[in-house]
């Protein structure tokens, strides 16, 4: 493990750095105001969700048909504060590092979800300032716990250390995103027996009863019979869940069969657990018996853990990322589905069942809420009354909460009423509309819906708010963010935001490659998943290297989407369907009432045989009506077919335009300036030495992006010496 980080002193010299980074952009901080400070400051407890937008929650008017059920997360908004018009980025990464850093994508070149193959100039940077280092400033005690994914361990010199090296004092979890589902079940099945990773009820395909054997670690196992509880879960799930293989229909016996394998990731239940704990920095093996059991009751005993062990007097931020509800969507244990909707799930976990697909969707996200229910009750943030149901009192604890989605929900979960065909990935509303709960002892008028429109990046500002930290002061040269805190105590506040932005496209990978071809539903082609594993577990068929030619009618191994057409075209002739081309670059600008929206890809051009840029430019009517929201589909561009504007809205689109134009100017290229100080100088130097020697691989200071730091990008920083431009 020591190969793939720096030392630990070489570790904290290199990117323990607070810098800020180098563009001129928004003046914002915290409000003029600011919060009051007689005591302690609050608490902070930040939660996130992945992959559940606003089209899943009944308390924002929506829901569909079917909403999940979130006790939890209801008992906060009714005590909080519902933002009814918050956007993220389009996919996950992004919005995480905005989260973290009040930066918008294209300051941080983090414009899609960080793949093994991205290069460390699509990492968090280590020089920026995130929230853990802005709220040290204040005397806070920061701690992750979930999925982390903003750099590393690939290509990045921190490896596993990178959440150390943004400022975390304290984090476990996982690197990114769950791996696919084992359909062996641990060894014990064919590959693709058990799609949903587990062995099911005897009347599903599976067993009445079988042994559990679990890891102890030492490279042992201890072994337990287990038998499927009529209406509840399997012996497969209920092993799984305990962290163990279960041997269908047979008894205990001194060692596991030598099939049993405990050496295989499986989705929500089986990953590598990271470490940074103060000196403690590791990477757990799969048979590590911390590495084993549902992801989201991990990631909140970790939280739980680390909360109840902070001092009284030690204000903290605990910050819970939870793995659900991403893909692969696999069943959580029953216990935490207390409305009873596991009952209807099936066996079935492939896209060949993808009503069963939502349906454990939605079992997902209960868990998810059922775990953060227990959570605010073992802190003391809440409790349970006679009957259990969660009773929140935000003045009972000195703690601000935040709930948020990263993005809006995948395709095949979208609800009714909103677009699956334009939800997570893309810069429409489906994609980018995300639930944001905020509560705590300082919301006035609680209950409320709050209809202006923030963006992920304010929530920067909102936590420096939150511990009276001085943004002009301790980021002087400023971010994306927008003060929102006053939305809590002024009730009739104006709308802070004019516009709000999302951005998405494609990270820096080695020598400007793209990750390969995905195509979902046979007639669309995407760079988002970054692997064949996460293209397969999102329902699509891979066309990159390593492509199963012949099979789901791939033709070939291609590098681009476009080129997919190109081999459709070469074998369907004058029969020839194209596919649509994702964009490869996509994002929106909106006020009040009116959005844009650009999209640019490659597709195929028949006349000179080669890939051609596409870019499209659209223009909707918004608004978050309920239970219809009025969304950005298909057939509502008011510029296609053709331009059907008022004299006003043609207005509103020039003037969109005109801001879209200022805000992609702030962003200065500055080659040479790798630490973001706004300067290329000596320290550039010394810092490209640095890694240059002990690590050569990607960082920041790879200029000319070929994976490799080394001299001829210390020769564009000698190139390029003085002030960046502003």
């Amino acid at each position: 493990m020591q190969s793939r980080i720096l030392t630990t002193g070489t570790l904290l010299a290199a990117t323990l750095v607070l810098a800020s980074c180098k563009f001129g952009g928004s003046s914002s901080s915290s409000s003029s105001d600011g919060p009051p400070q007689a005591g302690q400051p609050p608490n902070i407890l930040f939660v996130i969700m992945d992959d559940v937008g606003i089209d899943q929650f009944e308390s924002f008017g929506y829901g569909g048909m079917k909403p999940p059920s979130v006790p939890s997360i209801d008992a906060l908004a009714d005590n909080g504060l519902r933002f009814r018009n918050a956007w993220a980025m389009p996919e996950c990464s992004p919005s995480r590092a905005s989260f973290m850093t009040g930066l918008y994508p294209m300051r941080t070149n983090i414009q899609q979800a960080i793949g093994p193959n991205d290069l460390a100039n699509s990492h968090v940077s280590p020089y920026v300032m995130t929230v853990p280092k802005v709220l040290a400033a204040a005397g806070y005690e920061s701690g992750l716990f979930g999925k982390f994914h903003l750099g590393g361990p690939e290509n990045n010199p921190a490896g596993i250390a990178a959440p150390a090296a943004l400022g975390w004092e304290h984090f476990k979890g996982w690197g990114g995103l769950p791996a696919s589902i084992d359909t062996t079940a641990g060894g014990v099945g064919e590959e693709g027996q058990y799609s949903c990773g587990f062995v099911p009820h005897a009347a599903q395909g599976g067993a009445h009863f079988g042994a559990c054997y679990i890891p102890t670690g030492d490279g042992g196992a201890s072994c337990s019979e287990i038998t499927g509880e009529p209406g509840g879960d399997s012996a497969g799930l209920q092993c799984l869940t305990q962290g163990g293989v279960l041997v269908p229909e047979q008894n205990c016996e001194s060692t596991p069969p030598a099939y049993v394998n405990f050496e295989r990731e499986n989705a929500h239940y089986v990953s590598r657990l990271l470490v940074n704990w103060e000196d403690d920095v590791q990477e757990l093996s799969l048979s590590d018996p911390r590495s084993r059991g549902y992801r989201a009751t991990i990631e909140v005993d970790t939280t739980i853990d680390w909360i109840k062990s902070q001092p009284a007097d030690q204000p903290w931020m605990a910050t819970l990322s939870f793995s659900s509800a991403h893909t692969p969507l696999q069943h959580p244990p029953r216990s935490l589905v207390p409305s009873g909707a596991a009952d209807i799930l099936t066996a079935d976990c492939s896209s060949a069942a993808p009503l069963n697909q939502r349906n454990v969707m939605d079992t997902m996200v209960e868990a998810l809420d059922t775990e953060l229910g227990r959570l605010l009750v073992e802190t003391g943030i809440a409790s349970r009354g006679d009957d259990g149901s969660l009773i929140y009192d935000p003045a009972a604890s000195n703690t601000v909460v935040v709930v948020v989605g990263d993005n809006g929900s995948f395709g095949p979960t979208v609800k009714l009423g909103f677009d699956p065909g334009r939800a997570k990935g893309t810069a429409y509303q489906t994609g980018v509309w995300v639930p944001l709960v905020v509560s705590g002892p300082m919301v006035e008028q609680p209950s409320r819906n709050v209809e202006h429109m923030v963006n992920v990046v304010d929530l920067f500002s909102f936590f420096a708010d939150v511990a009276g930290v001085d943004l002009e002061q301790t980021v002087p040269q400023g971010t994306d963010a927008e003060e929102m805190y006053s939305y809590l105590t002024e009730p009739d506040r104006d709308s802070v935001r004019e516009f709000n932005f999302t951005q998405g496209g494609l990270n820096i990978l080695a020598n400007d490659a793209v990750n390969g071809p995905c195509v979902f539903n046979g007639n669309f082609c995407s760079h988002t998943p970054m692997s064949a594993q996460v293209c397969a577990d999102n329902n699509g068929v891979w066309w990159g290297q390593g492509a199963n030619v012949g099979e789901n009618g791939v033709l070939r191994e291609v590098d681009h989407c476009w080129q997919v057409n190109q081999a459709l075209y070469e074998d369907q002739g004058s029969d020839y369907q194209p596919i649509e081309m994702g964009p490869t670059v996509y994002m929106a600008i909106r006020d009040d009432e009116y959005k844009l929206v650009l999209n640019e890809s490659m597709d195929y051009d028949i006349a000179t045989d080669s890939g051609v840029l596409v870019k499209t430019r659209e223009f909707y009517r918004v608004d978050q009506a309920v239970p219809q929201p009025a969304l950005d589909g298909e057939g509502d561009d008011l510029l296609n077919p053709e331009p059907r504007l008022s004299p006003a809205e043609e207005q509103r689109l020039a003037e969109l335009e005109y801001q879209l134009e200022l805000l992609l100017a702030s962003q200065k290229a500055c080659p040479g300036d790798g630490n973001g100080d706004g300067v290329v100088d000596q320290e550039d130097i010394d810092n490209h030495s640095r890694l240059a020697s002990q690590w050569g691989g990607s960082s920041l200071y790879d200029f000319n992006h070929d994976g490799l730091t080394d001299a001829q990008d210390l020769a564009i920083i000698q190139a390029n010496l003085g002030a960046c431009p502003q």
